[in-house]
């Protein structure tokens, strides 16, 4: 296996983490605490990892960190809790997957990356993947749900563009920015599952080993992977693997919650994964004389893919 394909492999297996999320909330956490359940997937696994790295922001990476923290975490999670709960699930999962669109565009102005006819074809695909593999007849549409599925897949994407153009301090590990990010997101989450939901729930065993889950698997190791990833790939690339999660929830709701997965939802899969292989083939290469400001950077940021310990620190 090449690292580039070693890469994508590790990457992929954020999102697919993520499609367990369903089936861990819903059978083993306390009822309608979704700011909650945001808060305590994000702060104690930022914690761990600022306790793990001894690594604190310097200078300008206060703010940014900042910033990608609460677009990647402290406003991603609470939107797409709410959009959850506003709309059916399969509907809230359409809505997010236009995530890639937004990608291709936010690349084009923040990175140079020019979209390509390639590009959006393979987002458009994906998205109309995942709408066969988790839409039902009858769905209902509420426009503040909509609203909020559309935000928390626009807040993504733009922390995973900005995590991109912006990259990491040198000499500091993809698990510090992890810890930061992780960190500043969960504080910002803090104050509004007080204000918007009370004290906390009482906890019994079962409830504490899905959050354990949540907060050390599926979210510390997972963004890890994730942050990793869109530091070696071109941020349309990765982003496509974000399709994995509605797969994967379909998978686990087949197998263990019965959930039904007919000829049409097995040919969603079918279109949405080869949408998603398909992003990863088509990386792009910049053009000579230049592909836009940064092309340079993205050069180096390819460079980089190749980096198993970080900048300048090749096995």
């Amino acid at each position: 296996m090449s690292r580039k394909a070693a890469v994508i492999a590790l990457t992929a297996l954020a999102p697919i983490s993520w499609g367990s999320t369903y089936v861990v909330t819903t059978e083993f956490l306390p009822a309608d605490r979704p700011l909650f359940t945001g808060l305590m997937r994000a702060l104690p696994a930022g914690l761990l990892l600022l306790a793990l790295t001894r690594k604190l922001p310097q200078g300008a990476w206060w703010w940014k960190s900042a910033v990608l923290g609460g677009l990647n975490i402290g406003a991603f999670f609470p939107l797409l809790f709410l959009a959850a709960y506003r709309l059916p699930g399969g509907v809230a999962a359409v809505v997010a997957s236009v995530g890639p669109l937004f990608v291709v565009g936010l690349a084009a102005v923040l990175l140079g990356d020019r979209p390509t006819a390639r590009s959006l074809l393979t987002a458009v695909a994906a998205a109309f993947g995942v709408s066969l593999v988790v839409l039902r007849a009858g769905a209902a549409l509420d426009l503040v749900g909509v609203l909020a599925g559309l935000l928390s897949a626009l807040s993504m994407s733009a922390g995973t563009v900005l995590t991109k153009r912006w990259g990491r301090p040198p000499g500091v590990g993809a698990l510090a920015l992890t810890g930061w990010q992780l960190t500043a997101g969960g504080l910002v989450i803090l104050p509004l599952a007080f204000l918007a939901e009370g004290a906390p729930p009482a906890l019994d065993s079962t409830n504490l080993l899905g959050y354990a889950y949540l907060a050390f698997g599926n979210t510390a190791v997972s963004y890890f992977l994730w942050f990793r990833g869109v530091e070696r790939l071109a941020a349309s690339s990765v982003t496509l693997l974000g399709v994995l999660s509605p797969i994967t929830a379909a998978v686990i709701g087949w197998a263990a919650l019965g959930q039904a997965l007919g000829p049409v939802q097995l040919l969603g899969m079918v279109i949405a994964f080869g949408a998603t292989l398909a992003g990863q083939l088509t990386l792009r290469t910049p053009a000579r004389g230049g592909a836009g400001p940064f092309a340079s950077a993205e050069r180096n940021a390819q460079e980089l893919s190749m980096d198993v310990d970080g900048p300048g620190v090749r096995r």
